[in-house]
């Protein structure tokens, strides 16, 4: 191909930008306050050459890691491409070498063996390091100060599996980070890798296990005292990618799993659990204890979410005729049997996010983006093609919920939450807004949210003045963790 596809994955807000770029001294309008002192790390796709196939998707995307770091009320801002072994073959090149999304037999034989993995999905920070992560392959160290690439993390050579999630669970009181690779084996595996990193970053548990079936396994979580693994019918046949076909088929006839084990225990405590035909959940809120009950909090859906994955089980479903809602399923681990309770919390959504010292534990309050029925047709772009257009916040101990709706031809992305100095006060929030103002002309802006009183509006807006791609996930890291990076990178060495 020498154009790239007008498709949704190419075009209204996923149209490619390729723009490295760096900005000091923002425009602010409004106060930033006092509580933000540090950097948001957001993960860009954009592709950086046209396509091989005109059916990619935008989940292809090369990564960017992109960030706004914030100092004495100023904002600066720049973006850089990860650069993975894939990037750099393919910029050596000047084409696309790598074929459809996750399935090496439709590559260039030139890379044959070659990492393909964009880290494009999430950054992680943990232990006074920064990673690119995507699932199908191993984190890339970035240096936070420059975003040069530092290269392939593997803990020194002691994690085993080829693959590391895109959404880890750090715990806030041990500093642990709890993460799983799937298809850790290599290609269409049911194996499963987890792990624990101590709060100094070195590698100290990594157990194995299979799955029912391979999934897509995106997401998990922990409490207190446990690790869940949710599983979906979204599958993966060796024999489809040996053919070129997708690496992803959605079967709407075929049960949800979900594992659960004692997070420091063994695997061979893992205790499964059957759910409901053809759902899925990419992102899960939180997950806690309750004496023997486990609650878990994520946002279901009746069938896959995504157009592509659907479309290769033979699902034909309008994204509007989806069903789904914030669910909370519910474990009695004192009864024996592999059934649990399920009811919903809250709307449909999806991108939650919520206070990092909550992580695994009860929650009072948390966040997460969804539809506006008065703010009019979603904006075309993002991941799965629709932009989220309002700013939930759920209060499950009491059912309220609370809404920023944005204005017609706008959207909004996975916010970040900020802790607030003052007590009592719940923080902030920052994510990015974009706005239509043309039939292919976009703006976007950084907003500063008060996070105990969404619908208010912005407290500040930071305008962007170069076109900006829509984000998968971002991460905060504060002033005192970047100060500190130096000194948390010798520990892990040692």
């Amino acid at each position: 191909m020498t154009a790239f596809p007008r498709t949704i994955h190419f075009t209204g807000l996923n149209t490619p930008s390729r723009i490295e770029s760096s900005i000091r001294n923002l425009e602010v309008i409004g106060t930033i306050p006092d509580d933000i002192r540090g950097a948001f790390f957001r993960a860009v796709p954009d592709p950086a050459h046209v396509p091989m196939y005109e059916d990619d998707v935008v989940l292809s995307g090369d990564g960017m890691v992109s960030r706004f770091r914030f100092e004495g009320g100023q904002v600066d801002y720049d973006i850089r491409y990860v650069e993975t072994e894939r990037f750099k073959l393919e910029r050596a090149a000047r084409r696309a070498l790598f074929g459809r999304y996750r399935n090496p037999y439709t590559d260039d034989p030139s890379v044959a063996g070659r990492d393909r993995t964009v880290a494009n999905t999430t950054p992680v920070w943990h232990a006074g390091r920064l990673f690119m992560t995507k699932e199908d392959g191993l984190a890339y160290e970035i240096d936070p100060e420059t975003l040069e690439t530092i290269g392939r993390w593997d803990y020194y050579g002691a994690l085993r599996s080829e693959t590391f999630t895109a959404h880890p669970r750090i715990d806030p009181v041990t500093g642990e980070m709890f993460f799983f690779g799937y298809e850790a084996a290599g290609l269409c595996s049911r194996d499963i890798a987890y792990c624990i990193a101590d709060r100094d970053g070195k590698l100290v548990s990594e157990q194995w296990f299979e799955a029912p079936y391979c999934a897509s396994v995106h997401d998990f979580a922990i409490t207190e005292r446990h690790a869940i693994f949710p599983i979906f019918p979204t599958t993966a046949d060796l024999d489809r990618l040996k053919a070129g076909g997708p690496h992803w088929a959605h079967q709407q006839a075929l049960e949800s799993w979900v594992g659960i084990m004692p997070r420091r225990g063994d695997v061979s405590e893992m205790r499964w659990f059957k759910g409901p035909k053809g759902v899925s959940a990419f992102h899960l809120i939180n997950a806690f204890d309750d004496g023997e009950l486990v609650h878990l909090d994520l946002c279901l859906t009746d069938t896959n979410a995504f157009a592509f994955m659907r479309e290769a089980g033979g699902i034909e479903r309008q994204p509007w005729e989806i069903k789904g809602a914030l669910t909370r399923w519910t474990f009695d681990l004192s009864k024996p049997g592999d059934s649990f309770e399920e009811r919903p919390i809250g709307p449909p959504g999806d991108l939650p996010r919520l206070r990092d010292v909550d992580q695994g534990r009860p929650y009072r309050f948390a966040f997460y983006c969804s539809m506006n029925p008065e703010g009019g047709p979603p904006l075309p772009g993002g991941p799965v093609g629709a932009a989220f257009n309002a700013l939930l916040r759920i209060e499950p101990g009491n059912g309220r919920v609370e809404m920023l709706g944005l204005d017609p031809e706008m959207a909004i992305s996975e916010p970040v939450h900020i802790p607030s100095s003052r007590e009592g006060h719940d923080g902030w929030l920052l994510a990015v807004v974009d706005r239509r103002t043309g039939e292919a002309l976009f703006e976007s802006e950084l907003w500063v949210i008060d996070a105990a009183n969404i619908a208010a509006g912005p407290v500040a807006r930071v305008p962007v003045p170069v076109r900006m791609r829509p984000q998968v996930h971002g991460v905060w890291v504060s002033e005192a963790q970047l100060v500190g990076r130096a000194a948390s990178r010798e520990t892990s060495r040692t």
